[in-house]
């Protein structure tokens, strides 16, 4: 794949560990309640909502109707969500590091994020800033996996979508870059995404 010239990463658990189970391992009491708690009331579809614009305050509302009796953790969701993020991912930044140093490639990132706290990252993470660009979901309106947010990355920034590749730790995402020409690659971990990179000769 000699001819990549652009590529895109996605940010939470790629380059950024977020993970709600950081937060909710100091409020509730086992990992099955946890489980319980993100599979039924902060579910994925209801914080995919906010990665497209809705306000945490209506968030916290909705559930805060349905689910009174889970109002701690309900509302610790975003009065704690920097607890939900634990740092970056080292061996990760380590391979956008040695990317950039061979100054072949333009790099953007793709993510899914709120507008509200996507600031407190740019403020927090370094490597953020070694983007070529950013497209945030919450700012947009839309997200993945609906072709026009990858579309709204691809218009901006003039990426022809053939010469790009797609890092992400969804299949679902990487489907949806499929969908408009970018080639995916599905995240799993540092290691298995160096081999991926080594494989078609972006990395040595």
């Amino acid at each position: 794949m000699s001819s990549v010239d652009t590529i895109i990463f996605d940010l939470g658990a790629v380059l950024i560990d977020w993970n709600p189970r950081h937060l909710y391992r100091k409020i509730l009491k086992s990992e099955e309640e946890i489980e319980w708690f993100l599979q039924n009331i902060c579910t994925s579809e209801w914080n995919e909502k906010q990665d497209a614009g809705r306000s945490f305050e209506e968030a916290t509302e909705e559930l805060l109707l349905k689910f009174p009796e889970h109002e701690i953790p309900i509302r610790a969701w975003y009065d704690r969500w920097q607890e939900t993020i634990s740092g970056h991912i080292p061996e990760t930044v380590e391979i956008f590091k040695e990317l950039r140093a061979a100054k072949k490639y333009r790099f953007y990132a793709l993510t899914n994020w709120s507008e509200q706290t996507f600031p407190w990252a740019l403020q927090n993470f370094e490597f953020l800033h070694w983007f070529d660009g950013i497209v945030v979901s919450g700012k947009e309106k839309t997200r993945k996996p609906f072709p026009e947010f990858y579309r709204i990355l691809l218009n901006r920034y003039n990426i022809d979508p053939s010469k790009a590749i797609f890092i992400d730790d969804s299949h679902r995402n990487i489907l949806g870059g499929e969908a408009v020409g970018i080639k995916g690659i599905h995240f799993q971990s540092p290691e298995k995404l160096r081999q991926d990179l080594i494989k078609i000769n972006i990395l040595n």
